[in-house]
């Protein structure tokens, strides 16, 4: 077992099993040991690709997407230009470079990422060492002036619990010790769940239901932030309308792995679920687009004549390589249709372009 590993099983042999979201806590966040502390996990050496390392053209449209929502809003500056969970600054960068092309956009902006990891903020003041950025752990700490954001993947890895239908009740999912000490998963008695009632009519015993409060409270305080001070938000991940299954994984090199066997050595995610999303953030007094996948939004923002565009200056392999990166961001058997996205908008202003109109 792994030091982190080591650690939680001695706090579960003394305090009884873990929920599940304060697992997949530690594994992430661990000050010494968590995943995110102590490496850069994107890219091909690492143990998965988002979308902003498979190719510029994913920030060149989001960024024009926040650009045209910042002109539908009366230009104003200054305005917070933020990302949560930046990964390496790439996307930040393709934005701020698109943005360019928007007189006085990137002059207003003041860039702030939202980031818990030490090791990747290094990266990222690398790869932004051209723009004055300020880094916060939380979006609490943003000041109050209009915000645009974008967070892409960074839902999917706040900590989810997991309940599994028993009956009238619900059981839930926690992590304890098998009889050789290493950790396993298991289920909780049962019980009657207020919060899950509303899902009495669409389960079955034995169906699972995955909640996330942190992406709730992040959202509500995102779109409060918006409805109070105007601007917008881009929130794309993978996921769906409305959680049902278990979605928890675990990911290293690129591959599928037992998310109990090496605390703190893998990425742990779930899918994101965007209907309590939405409905917190309508609550919040934002005005919400409808889901909408990300190849259909990207198409609709131009990406394809973009790529285009820049395979006229490519051949050989490096014009195959863009093909299938325009194709990897957008077929529906690819990204296309497994990644969705939502906007946030201050109560009177347009949706940003591309998205579908709302759906709650």
């Amino acid at each position: 077992m792994t030091p982190l590993g080591d650690i939680l099983a001695a706090q579960i042999a003394a305090e009884g099993p873990m929920r599940l979201d304060r697992y997949m806590s530690a594994c992430l966040l661990h000050p010494e040991h968590g995943y995110y502390a102590t490496r850069d996990p994107f890219g091909r050496a690492g143990d998965f690709i988002t979308a902003p390392e498979i190719s510029q053209m994913f920030g060149e449209m989001l960024g024009l997407c926040l650009a045209q929502a910042w002109l539908d809003q009366g230009r104003p500056a200054p305005f917070v230009l933020a990302e949560a969970g930046p990964g390496r600054g790439t996307l930040m960068a393709d934005m701020l470079r698109a943005m360019r092309a928007v007189p006085g956009m990137v002059e207003a902006a003041q860039v702030y990422l939202i980031e818990a990891s030490p090791t990747l903020r290094e990266i990222q003041r690398e790869t932004l060492a051209q723009h004055q950025v300020t880094w916060h752990e939380t979006i609490d700490g943003l000041p109050e002036r209009p915000v645009f954001l974008v967070a892409n993947e960074f839902l999917d890895a706040l900590p989810i619990r997991q309940f599994q239908r028993d009956g009238d009740g619900w059981a839930e999912r926690q992590v304890g010790l098998s009889d050789d000490g290493n950790l396993t998963p298991g289920l909780a008695p049962p019980s009657r769940l207020e919060a899950l009632e509303p899902r009495m009519s669409d389960t079955r015993p034995g169906d699972v239901v995955e909640t996330c409060a942190a992406a709730v409270n992040f959202t509500e305080t995102l779109a409060a932030r918006i409805a109070r001070q105007g601007g917008a938000a881009l929130l794309i991940d993978y996921g769906n309308w409305r959680s049902k299954g278990d979605t928890f994984q675990a990911l290293r090199a690129h591959e599928a792995v037992d998310p109990f066997a090496e605390p703190g050595e893998a990425d742990l995610t779930a899918h994101v679920d965007f209907e309590p999303l939405a409905q917190a953030a309508q609550n919040a007094g934002a005005a919400v687009s409808g889901m909408t996948a990300q190849g259909v939004l990207l198409e609709r923002l131009g990406i394809t004549a973009r790529a285009e565009r820049l395979a006229q200056a490519l051949s050989g392999r490096a014009r195959e390589t863009h093909i299938a990166a325009h194709r990897r961001l957008t077929h529906p058997e690819e990204m296309g249709h497994l990644f969705q996205a939502l906007a946030l908008v201050a109560p009177a202003a347009p949706l940003p372009p591309g998205f579908d109109p709302k759906t709650v």
